[in-house]
């Protein structure tokens, strides 16, 4: 019923940038909360960056200053820009929305990922 896509992910140098996109489709009646989640090999998922439907953002340090959520409400569709990318950066990254579907229902879904690798 309800599916997140992510794209935008790839190879980039160190200091370049990437937009990652992740687009809800299905029956939804909103994406309440969305998120960006990474995971980099030998590491647990962290948290990177999240922002509710009403614009309130939060981010992990690491990516203080260089990455920024933001949504398209009508497309249900959530982003993430990513600038000045270190190595450091690398990894899987996932989407994930609390969404409110067509049975007023809320559910947590999750992306299937994402690679974004930063060479240096």
């Amino acid at each position: 019923q309800v599916q997140l896509v992510e794209s935008g992910g790839g190879l980039v140098q160190a200091g370049g940038s990437l937009r990652l996109s992740c687009a809800a489709s299905g029956s939804i009646l909103s994406a309440n909360v969305m998120a960006w989640y990474r995971q980099a090999p030998g590491k647990q998922r962290e948290l990177v960056a999240r922002i509710t439907n009403s614009g309130t953002t939060n981010y992990a340090d690491p990516v203080k200053g260089r990455f920024t959520i933001s949504r398209d409400n009508p497309k249900n569709t959530g982003y993430l820009q990513m600038n000045s990318l270190k190595p450091e950066d690398t990894a899987v990254y996932y989407c994930n929305a609390e969404i409110t579907a067509w049975d007023t229902r809320t559910y947590n879904y999750w992306g299937q990922g994402t690679q974004v690798t930063v060479s240096s």
